[in-house]
């Protein structure tokens, strides 16, 4: 067997059996991305979106209904100031069904504890779908999965969370094929932790997931990751901004060799997989900007959020089984940019409908 088509001409025969076995669960659960798109996806950057105020009218609505979140640490200026209520009651009045925690204290505003920052969410309409916690740290008493997995999996099953994962990359052993063998085999223990307290378990990606391992560098790192953890037990948060930075990134092997791919097709490949997106634009910038893309408000930029939302939708259970969370690292005004990006999101329509 071998390895997906965007990553033909790897000489790791043990990961392309993994890979290859993955992806046909993948394909049981959705078929193939072709299939899904109608036709063979284009392995390039992203296209341009419609911009602000396009895309907009008649038609089914690309975004399912009651899977709009944020990722709060969009909005840490805000909830360390104004505190959590106040900035959920925003997040309602714009139109956010969900929120993803980045830490459950909120600064100047006060302390609050878990049973009060649960209720404070429910009351204002809003589900808590998962948070980030850090992977590892030297300090055995860091709140990480690696030093204190069950003091975090306690708080995530005291809010209620769905989902519990980490934003942190599997860099502990560092970049050889081993060491990622070595993060997977812990992922795989902290999602079945996690499963046993009725969680899923998942990795949020940066861009340099996606970038070649130091000794095996016809191998691409993330292919690792999929391949070496159990596809029942880790599940993906695809943050489709750095995705794409990664595509621009690692497309060429150091070797100068094409390795061309597309974000989509890791979804659609495997769509069960990616129960959570983190949904953040950026400008298409190759001169002036070393990651390929500047970072903007949703809807300013180039990602093709109605292309890559719809595809996800096509597959099966896709408008049921995946929820989207609008996030920005560095808005200039962060209430601006959640209001700005639901309005944006929820004005996206699908063609011929």
């Amino acid at each position: 067997m071998s390895f997906p088509r965007r990553n033909q001409g790897s000489a790791d025969p043990e990961l392309g059996r993994r890979l290859s076995r993955r992806n046909m669960l993948g394909v049981a659960a959705g078929a193939t991305a072709a299939a899904l798109l109608g036709a063979a996806v284009p392995a390039a950057p992203a296209t341009a979106s419609p911009g602000p105020g396009q895309g907009h009218g008649h038609g089914r609505p690309v975004l399912p209904p009651g899977r709009l979140g944020i990722q709060l640490y969009s909005l840490r200026d805000k909830v360390s100031t104004l505190g959590f209520a106040a900035v959920f009651a925003e997040l309602q009045k714009y139109g956010y069904d969900e929120v993803e925690y980045a830490g459950y204290t909120q600064g100047s505003a006060g302390p609050i504890s878990l049973s009060q920052l649960k209720r404070v969410t429910r009351d204002h309409g809003l589900r808590p779908i998962g948070s980030h916690v850090g992977y590892y740290a030297s300090d055995p008493a860091a709140y990480t999965f690696a030093q204190n997995l069950d003091r975090v999996l306690d708080d995530a099953a005291a809010l209620g969370l769905p989902h519990i994962g980490t934003a942190s990359g599997p860099w502990r052993y560092g970049s050889t094929v081993d060491g990622w063998k070595r993060c997977a085999e812990e992922f795989n223990r902290y999602g079945e932790a996690a499963r046993r307290r009725g969680m899923k378990f998942y990795q949020h990606n940066h861009s340099e997931e996606f970038s070649f391992a130091s000794d095996r560098p016809d191998v691409r790192l993330y292919d690792v990751l999929l391949a070496e953890t159990d596809p029942d037990l880790v599940h993906l948060e695809m943050d489709i901004f750095w995705a794409y930075v990664g595509q621009y990134r690692y497309s060429v092997r150091p070797d100068g060799t094409p390795a061309p791919f597309d974000p989509l097709d890791y979804v659609l490949d495997q769509p069960d997989r990616y129960p959570l997106f983190h949904v953040k634009d950026g400008d298409r910038d190759d001169t002036a900007v070393p990651y390929g893309y500047r970072m903007t408000d949703v809807g300013d930029g180039d990602i093709d959020y109605k292309r890559f939302i719809s595809a996800v939708n096509r597959t099966r259970h896709g408008r049921h089984a995946h929820h989207w969370q609008a996030e920005h690292d560095n808005p200039v005004d962060s209430l601006a940019f959640a209001r700005k990006s639901s309005a944006h999101l929820h004005g996206l329509r699908e063609r011929g409908r």
